[in-house]
């Protein structure tokens, strides 16, 4: 029905607009260019009695139920022509409102506030455009606006609507700043804006700023609120401060499901996983968000099977199959354990939703198949996804690699439309872990020509090569270019550079790098490449000492560190000090011996001439020994001269492995050094009839 139709009677009566959803619809309200009301009309209706107060509450109506641009426009030209905009601050505020509402039209909000005259902007329009630019995100500008507003506007609502955005923008110290000011006025905050400043506070990281914030709650009054404790519980967690966190969760007297996921959350993120199990199944209510944060805890922990059960449960309880971002975690779980048949029904699962056709989860998919060994999978997951997306080449290339399919890999890499820098690493490492090392050093130099800038992970491969070929003259250019292009120098490119120096025979570079470096350390790796380092170039109390002085700091060693301990023990022929150290390893640290710190003690046993309680160390091992400990006991058997256990020695080697030839020349030398030729005659017969030869020896500095 067009507005021409409308006399003045109609326009104003109660029946044209009928209560409702049909009243939002807004079709009887002409374009802004139409004549909305005659100049006769017009004026009866702003000198009604009451300013036009049958218009005014139609308009507010209009504009709350309003949800479309195109509607509220027509609404505002009404609002205009009839007046009502310059005379009633409630049909203004709600024009205003209305724009503030849609994130398209927040230019229009904001020039209506700017044409609207000052004394005309009131709290409620002030904090109407404040509440608009925060939901936006223009922080700076809303807080200018708070800024500009006159002090008895400033109010509760205008601090919290800056406050909590701010906050939650993780812009800690503009949001305590406000927060302040807000104070310092005597404007009294209340449960919203302390739940805001909590969070502010605990993206400080500092648990005392958490506490400032716990402490005026409790002086407020407003820690009784649920989402004051909540945030409170949450801010807590976040701050590694659990047992207050746990407390603050005792004492409410009400939870709510987003209370329980805090509590539960910061066990998680503390890899409690226990208590975080305890705290899941008494959530009276589990949603998505439970069941995902239990199992992203599961993930972290490595109980990769625990992971999956539950999401089995969280299909079943919830009835969602989660978000794309989950199934590329429990997807990339699959690959770390190799579990082929759950990731392929994982892979189902995508496919059903639709997740396939992000770039990330197809690069999962390739990475999976690939981890699993599973390359002609691979490959076919790699030919039906996006070949647009970089991810996915990168994903086939590092598969190749870790099967060891150097000449493909390299046609993949050639064939790529482009390159980032991942690729050129990912080469570059498989090179290295190939033992390509040559090959590796010359794709590193290549790369830099191409104008690509490396990454750690570039750095520490091209390090690990130069250790490798022994190029010392590389290696330095290397560090001077670390060095000159500004590169954070990481604990893991420092622990490269030692053991570059180490390995390349300059051991005094490698300790100058560390003691320059030691006091800036915050993990193990540096610390163990010096400490193995020392112990290989016969530095072993130098070693040793080391080890003593990382036991003063707060870096915990791990089973690498003892390799290196009990490498140098053995070097120098402590047998006390070897066990005392390979017991303290499960005793004091809780970590379990391998097969190379069993082999580390039969050799420094074997060294020492203590052959039986070598031979028992082998025979009480968790594990079966391998070539490395028989060949041990093989060679402290000829330094002995005990014909017995040599032969059992080079028996179990045989059967190890056929064609080790050395075990056998070592054999005959026991037996020679015994004076027992016809032994010796029969092995010498059996290398030749079995035409095995020692392999010579080679060198990468020569």
């Amino acid at each position: 029905m067009g507005l021409e139709s409308l006399t003045s009677k109609n326009l104003l009566g109660r029946s044209i607009v009928p209560p409702g959803p049909a009243a939002a619809q807004c079709s009887i309200i002409p374009t802004s260019n139409a004549p909305l009301l005659s100049g006769l009309e017009a004026e009866k209706t702003r000198h009604m009695p009451g300013g036009g107060a049958p218009l005014a509450p139609f308009l507010v109506a209009s504009l709350q139920r309003a949800a479309r641009l195109r509607c509220g426009e027509q609404l505002h030209a009404l609002a205009a022509k009839s007046g009502l905009l310059a005379s009633n601050a409630f049909v203004r505020n709600s024009v205003l409102a209305f724009y503030a509402r849609l994130p398209p039209s927040l230019a229009s909000a904001r020039k209506l506030f700017d044409e609207t005259p000052p004394p005309l902007r009131d709290a409620a329009a002030r904090n109407t455009l404040l509440a608009a630019l925060a939901r936006a995100g223009h922080l700076d500008r809303a807080q200018r606006v708070l800024e500009e507003m006159p002090r008895g506007h400033r109010d509760t609502v205008s601090y919290t609507t800056v406050v909590t955005a701010l906050a939650r923008a993780g812009h800690a110290g503009p949001a305590a700043a406000v927060f302040r000011c807000m104070l310092a006025e005597d404007v009294v905050p209340n449960e919203v804006t302390l739940a805001g400043i909590v969070t502010a506070f605990a993206r400080h990281g500092a648990p005392a700023a958490v506490g400032v914030a716990h402490g005026f709650a409790l002086r407020m009054g407003l820690d009784g609120f649920v989402i004051v404790a909540t945030n409170l519980v949450h801010a807590y967690a976040g701050v590694s401060e659990l047992h207050f966190a746990r407390a603050v969760f005792d004492q409410m007297p009400d939870r709510n499901t987003i209370t329980w996921n805090a509590m539960l959350n910061g066990y998680v993120k503390a890899g409690m996983m226990e208590k975080a199990a305890e705290a899941f199944w008494r959530i009276p209510k589990r949603d998505e968000v439970s069941w995902v944060t239990m199992i992203d805890g599961y993930i972290r922990a490595g109980l990769i099977s625990d992971a999956l059960k539950a999401y089995a449960h969280m299909v079943g309880e919830v009835g969602s199959n989660g978000n794309e971002a989950l199934l590329v975690d429990l997807v990339k779980a699959c690959a770390q354990c190799s579990a082929i048949a759950e990731g392929q029904q994982l892979h189902s699962i995508i496919l059903k939703n639709g997740f396939d056709a992000h770039a990330f989860v197809q690069a999962t998919l390739i990475n999976f198949y690939g981890c699993c060994g599973l390359i002609g999978l691979a490959q076919m997951q790699f030919r039906l996804s996006d070949k647009s997306h970089i991810a996915s080449w990168n994903a086939l290339l590092a598969s190749l690699l870790r099967r060891g399919l150097m000449h493909e890999a390299r046609q993949l890499f050639d064939d790529m439309p482009e390159r980032d820098t991942i690729s050129w690493s990912t080469l570059i490492s498989g090179y290295v872990l190939n033992e390509c090392s040559d090959m590796a050093l010359q794709l590193f130099f290549t790369m830099l020509n191409a104008g690509f800038a490396p990454n750690e992970i570039t750095l520490a491969s091209a390090l690990s090569a130069v250790a490798e070929s022994g190029t010392l003259d590389q290696g330095r250019w290397i560090h001077d270019y670390i060095m000159n292009r500004s590169f954070k120098v990481t604990d893991n490119l420092s622990a490269g550079l030692i053991d570059m120096y180490a390995k390349c025979g300059s051991i005094s570079d490698a300790v100058q790098l560390f003691n320059h470096s030691s006091d800036k350390f915050s993990s193990i790796s540096p610390w163990n490449a010096m400490i193995c380092s020392l112990a290989v170039h016969g530095y072993a109390h130098m070693s040793l000492d080391l080890f003593s002085q990382l036991q003063r700091t707060d870096i915990k060693p791990n089973s690498i560190t003892f390799i290196g301990v009990l490498n140098a023990c053995c070097h120098t022929g402590m047998v006390t000090e070897g066990k005392q150290h390979f017991e303290s390893m499960t005793r004091r640290f809780g970590i379990q011996p391998t097969i190379k710190h069993y082999g580390c003690m039969v050799d420094l046993l074997g060294r020492a001439g203590y052959l039986e309680e070598a031979e028992q160390l082998v025979a009480i091992m968790p594990m079966k020994a391998d070539k490395v400990i028989w060949g041990s006991i093989l060679s402290a058997a000829r330094a002995q001269g005990n014909v017995g256990l040599g032969e059992k020695a080079a028996e179990e080697l045989a059967k190890l492995d056929q064609t080790h030839g050395a075990s056998k020349v070592a054999l005959s030398n026991i037996y020679a050094y015994a004076g027992h030729w016809t032994n010796v005659s029969a092995v010498r017969k059996e290398l030749e009839d079995e035409n095995l030869e020692r392999q010579s020896g080679s060198s990468g500095f020569v």
